[in-house]
């Protein structure tokens, strides 16, 4: 009797190690299916998104399966591996001390296990179909999303944007330009209409030539003498700047230095004019000549930005020229040189002066400059903590209540033409406005006009 007992003990220790033999090899067999999948998976998403797309949604349908299979499939297991044996087993338990027993349990553990990772397998087979169907139809987003490009690509010109020097605005669907967050008309020309207000003379608003344009419909809504000729002053550096953006043959170009020479200093000293300061054999970034002209004025950034670009300020002047025919002003705009000064035969009107700006903030680069508040220029032998400028009408009317925000401008003087200004504003209502004045009897008054066309015009 004994015997038997010890040969059915052997025997039902014998099935527990196959079973947890099988169960074993099911789990390796698993694991292998798993990774391939998992490969597969990888190969066919095309890139890392993709299988990280997978994979999140892969240990999503683990953690779904995992609690509900587990119970299920550890009862299904241990039954399936005992069947009607459970009783004998039981009895094998008792007389060998529980080594049976534990082996039965640690099998039926196995085998819970391969199915548990055969239902997550199954998941993950189903996870992969649909991330074939979605790959599918990714392709065709992506391919909607290449034609998208290749419209943008067109807009702008091309693919190299900043490459290709200081690119202008993008022109949208509705045939404006876009600069910034908001849209201007095209072309260079603006409209009086039946609604187009003759500027008064009155305490509130002294300068004599004044003009305010709405370019996202490109009308004159304000304006007073607007068509007549003035010396434009240091406005001209307006044109100046967008010029010389406009033939940088890169943006890379900006980080490139330019020794200032002693004709460069001599330049702002011999003819009375703002400077920024640079020395004699001083190593400048073209970038800092850009902000050198525009925030304080400098007449020895203008002048060696014009020879950086054209070789000397005469031919960069016939650039300047070339550019207001381009504009459609040289009937009543002509420019001797790039800084300024008086001369008789260097004039435009506060209308030209008008266009000019606009095409200057469709240039991103020359919106960028026009609209800093103060910049440091970059550290050097000769200024070791660098230069710090200020664009002083951005600074005093950032808290007059003008009815929006000025973003950019461009003041100034000569005798002639008293102080005057050109500026860009966006009202609170979302609409661009520009705006310039001359012949102001100072550079406070001056601000004090500007403030009084955008609050008393702009909408």
């Amino acid at each position: 009797m004994e015997n038997r007992l010890e040969n059915e003990n052997e025997e039902e220790l014998r099935r527990a190690r196959a079973a947890l033999r099988r169960a074993q090899l099911r789990k390796q067999k698993a694991r292998q299916q798993w990774i391939r999948t998992h490969i597969r998976m990888f190969v066919m998403g095309g890139g890392i998104l993709i299988a990280a797309v997978i994979l999140v949604l892969l240990v999503h349908a683990l953690r779904q399966n995992a609690g509900a299979d587990a119970a299920g499939t550890q009862t299904h297991s241990d039954g399936a591996l005992l069947g009607n044996e459970g009783t004998a087993v039981s009895e094998v338990t008792s007389r060998s001390g529980g080594d049976a027993s534990g082996a039965t349990e640690y099998a039926g553990e196995e085998a819970a296990g391969a199915d548990r990772t055969k239902a997550s397998v199954d998941a993950a087979r189903e996870v992969s179909k649909r991330a074939d169907i979605d790959e599918e139809g990714a392709g065709g987003l992506s391919g909607s999303g290449d034609g998208e490009t290749e419209g943008a690509g067109g807009l702008s010109g091309s693919d190299e944007g900043e490459t290709d020097g200081a690119d202008a605005a993008v022109m949208t669907a509705n045939g404006m330009i876009k600069v910034g967050e908001v849209q201007f008309v095209t072309g260079y020309q603006a409209q009086s209409t039946a609604e187009t207000i003759r500027v008064p003379e009155d305490e509130n608003m002294q300068s004599t030539h004044a003009i305010l344009i709405d370019e996202s419909s490109g009308t004159i809504v304000a304006q007073k003498d607007a068509k007549t000729i003035i010396s434009p002053a240091s406005m001209t550096k307006i044109l100046t700047v967008l010029v010389a953006a406009e033939h940088l043959d890169s943006m890379q170009q900006l980080d490139e230095k330019v020794t200032i020479t002693i004709e460069m200093t001599d330049y702002a000293y011999r003819h009375d004019c703002s400077a920024v300061g640079f020395d004699v054999d001083e190593r400048v970034p073209v970038r800092d000549l850009f902000y050198g002209t525009i925030l304080p004025s400098g007449g020895d950034a203008a002048i060696a930005l014009a020879t950086y670009i054209a070789g000397s300020e005469e031919k960069f002047v016939e650039m300047m020229n070339e550019k207001l025919q381009e504009l459609g002003l040289s009937d009543t705009a002509h420019f001797t040189n790039c800084v300024g000064l008086y001369d008789e035969k260097h004039y435009c009107s506060t209308y030209d002066m008008a266009m000019i700006l606009k095409a200057a903030v469709e240039n991103d680069f020359c919106r960028e400059v026009l609209s800093a508040h103060t910049y440091n220029t970059a550290l050097t032998t000769q200024h070791p903590e660098g230069i710090l400028i200020s664009n002083w009408f951005l600074r005093r009317i950032e808290d007059k209540d003008s009815g929006g925000e000025v973003l950019c401008a461009k003041t100034g003087f000569v005798n002639q033409s008293g102080s005057c200004a050109a500026s860009y504003e966006i009202s609170d209502s979302g609409v661009p406005y520009i705006c310039v004045t001359a012949d102001a009897h100072s550079s406070w008054r001056c601000i004090y006009d500007h403030v009084t066309m955008y609050s008393r015009y702009a909408k």
